[in-house]
């Protein structure tokens, strides 16, 4: 008798759906970005990013805290500095405000979390842009790289378990980890922005770090066209030693977690960046879309693309959702 199969069984009830399923995230496998403010004596409300804001340094640790509770994995630091200069001088500080921050929170957290840190200049420079300019005004690859190799001691000196250098410097995963080695950093890990797409979605993120951006990043970032790009960047961290490779965006890149997770043999994250956040965040405070279920929805299909790691601002409220499950 037709039909002769019924996938529907398998559908029937909230066990029979739990016990087949195939992709299930985990709280240890969600990471939590932050932002720290120098100087700030109380938290900064994002306006396009609603529920997110710019820490104080005592916010910070308490925030931080609340998300090792929550089992979350990791949680990556973003630097908000008062003053910027052509070179980007705060992020090689050893006491600017993303350094200071790592320091406060590796004495507080130990090692009861991994603790990432950014490593990029874009924050840091009065011009906006993820490296030093050259006369012309164009990013200098090679000059950029020289102050990576510094900032990545730096943050290392400060506790920062995993570096994550998103500048999309050609050879900047090499130069890190000589730099790491010179030092007797052997232990401290690299998270590669190894698919960093030039995307329409960082828009909230520039407010969010009070970026001084004009223009664009196309020199530098990849072309949202190309994914054969984003294999071959992926291919030339691994061979420079990444530990983990990372593709940013997620969500609109879904085909291109996929196409790393194919290739890598090490573990592939995926950034739901502030975009993607603000998007769902509006949608759900018109009624258009049930929030719980649309970011639960979108942190399954990041994994099942092949994300063994998302980074996500929802990481701390997504856990408390999970572990209830």
């Amino acid at each position: 008798m037709f039909p002769n199969h019924r996938p529907r069984r398998l559908r029937t009830t909230p066990a029979m759906r739990r016990l087949v399923s195939e992709t299930a995230v985990r709280p240890n496998q969600l990471v939590l970005p932050m932002f720290v403010k120098e100087g700030a004596t109380e938290t900064v409300a994002i306006a396009s990013m609603p529920g997110v804001v710019q820490h104080t340094r005592d916010s910070m640790r308490k925030a931080a805290l609340e998300a090792v509770e929550a089992g979350v994995g990791g949680i990556m630091l973003f630097g908000v500095p008062t003053t910027r200069d052509a070179v980007g001088s705060g992020g090689t500080d050893p006491n600017g405000v993303l350094n200071a921050a790592l320091r406060d929170l590796r004495a507080e957290l130990g090692d009861e979390t991994v603790l990432m840190s950014d490593l990029c200049l874009d924050e840091f420079t009065d011009h906006g842009h993820c490296g030093v300019l050259d006369a012309k005004g164009n990013v200098d690859n090679d000059a950029t790289l020289a102050v990576y190799a510094e900032m990545a001691v730096a943050q290392a000196e400060a506790g920062a378990h995993l570096l994550g250098p998103s500048g999309m410097m050609d050879g900047q995963v090499a130069v890190v980890r000589e730099a790491l080695d010179a030092a007797g950093h052997l232990d401290t890990g690299i998270l590669a922005y190894s698919a960093k797409y030039a995307s329409a979605f960082y828009g909230p993120f520039r407010e969010a770090v009070e970026s001084q951006l004009t223009g664009d990043r196309m020199t530098y970032q990849q072309d949202p066209a190309n994914i054969r790009e984003a294999l071959r960047e992926t291919t030339l961290d691994l061979t420079e030693g990444a530990d983990l490779v990372m593709v940013k965006p997620a969500l609109a890149y879904l085909d291109v977690i996929r196409a790393v997770a194919e290739i890598a043999d090490v573990p592939v994250a995926a950034y739901q960046v502030s975009g993607e956040y603000a998007m769902i965040e509006a949608a759900a405070a018109n009624g258009w879309l049930d929030r719980r279920r649309t970011i639960l929805e979108t942190l399954t299909s990041i994994h099942r693309a092949g994300a063994d790691i998302v980074l996500t601002y929802w990481a701390v409220e997504a856990a408390g959702w999970l572990r209830e499950n």
